[in-house]
C-alpha cells in the first residue's frame, strides 16, 4: 500500500495545501490470488473533522488496511476549520477545492477513474457535513457520499448568541463560516436546499450512507437529515450502533461504509503483518 504525502498549490485557496493519498498500486497479491486488472482506481475523497487535518484518518483509523482490502484510492486533504464551504471574499473556497479542483488535480497525477460511479466523497463530523454538502453540490462528479456523525448545524444557527465562552457555539464564529445566519437555510451552504434544487432540475442524486452513534449528541440531526433525503427521493442508508463522537465509532463505520460502496473488495495483499501466511 503506497502512502503518499504531498503539497498542492490550490488556485481556489491561493496557497499550498497538504494532502495525503493512499494508493494500492504496489499491492502484492497473496499466493493463489489473481492479479488485478490494469485499470484506473475507484477513489474516495475523505474529509477530516474540526480541529483536524490531513493526518487524522491515518492516525485515527485503519483506513490504509481498508483501502488496500478494497483496492480503493483515498485522498485526504486539509480543510482547516472551514466546514468545507466557500469564502470567495477571502479566497478560501474550500468547497470548490475539495469538490472540483482536488479531483481534477489528483486525476492528472494518479491512475484514478474519471467515472462518476467510481468517485466517492466522505468525512466525519464537520467533514461528514462537508461531504454531503459538496457531494450534492458537485453531483455530476460524485456518485456516492459517506457521512459519519455529520455536523448538520444549519437549522440551529439562527438561534445562536454570543452568550457562551465556547467559541464553536458562538454566533460570531458561525457568521465567520456561513455568513448571514438568517439566510443560510436558503443558500448553497445548506444540503437540504441543494436537494430541493437537484430535485427541481430532475438531475440524478448521488447515493448516500449516513451513520451516527447512539450516544452521539448529533444523532437527532443525522436522523433528521436521513429522513429528509429519503422523503425527497435520495437513495440513502442509515446505520447506527453503540458509540459517541469518537474514533472507535468512526473506525468501525468507515469500514462498514467501504463495504457499502461499490468497491472491488479483493482482500489484503501480502505485507509485513501476514508475510508468513
Amino acid at each position: 500500500m503506497a502512502f503518499i504525502q504531498m503539497n498542492l498549490l490550490s488556485q481556489n485557496l491561493m496557497r499550498t495545501v497538504p494532502v495525503n493519498v493512499i494508493l494500492p498500486a504496489d499491492k502484492q497479491q497473496m499466493p493463489g490470488m489473481p492479479a488485478r486488472e490494469e485499470k484506473p482506481y475507484k477513489t474516495l475523497y475523505l474529509l477530516h473533522g474540526i480541529f483536524g487535518n490531513y493526518m487524522d484518518w491515518v492516525t485515527g483509523t485503519k483506513i490504509m488496511w481498508y483501502a488496500e482490502e478494497h483496492d480503493l484510492a483515498v485522498v485526504m486533504p486539509s480543510g482547516d476549520n472551514s466546514f468545507y464551504v466557500d469564502h470567495p471574499e477571502a479566497m478560501n473556497n474550500y468547497g470548490k477545492f475539495v469538490g472540483k479542483e482536488l479531483v481534477e488535480l489528483t486525476r492528472k497525477m494518479f491512475p484514478l477513474s474519471r467515472k462518476k460511479e467510481d468517485t466517492f466523497i466522505g468525512g466525519l463530523s464537520m467533514g461528514g457535513a462537508g461531504a454531503l454538502l459538496n457531494g450534492l453540490k458537485y453531483h455530476e462528479t460524485f456518485g456516492y457520499i459517506v457521512s459519519l456523525s455529520g455536523a448538520f448545524l444549519i437549522e440551529e444557527l439562527p438561534h445562536r448568541t454570543n452568550d457562551t465562552v465556547n467559541v464553536l457555539e458562538r454566533r460570531d464564529y458561525a457568521e465567520s463560516i456561513w455568513g448571514n445566519l438568517d439566510q443560510v437555510a436558503e443558500s448553497e451552504n445548506n444540503p437540504k436546499y441543494l436537494v430541493r434544487r437537484i430535485k427541481e432540475e430532475h438531475a440524478e442524486f448521488p447515493e448516500v450512507y449516513i451513520a451516527c452513534g447512539e450516544q452521539d449528541g448529533l444523532r437527532d440531526v443525522n436522523l433528521d437529515m436521513y429522513h429528509f433525503l429519503k422523503e425527497n427521493g435520495v437513495n440513502a442508508v442509515y446505520e447506527s450502533g453503540a458509540g459517541a463522537h469518537e474514533w472507535d465509532f468512526w473506525d468501525t463505520y468507515i469500514k462498514r461504509a467501504m463495504e457499502w460502496l461499490p468497491t472491488e473488495n479483493t482482500g489484503l495483499g501480502r505485507n509485513s503483518g501476514n508475510v508468513g501466511i
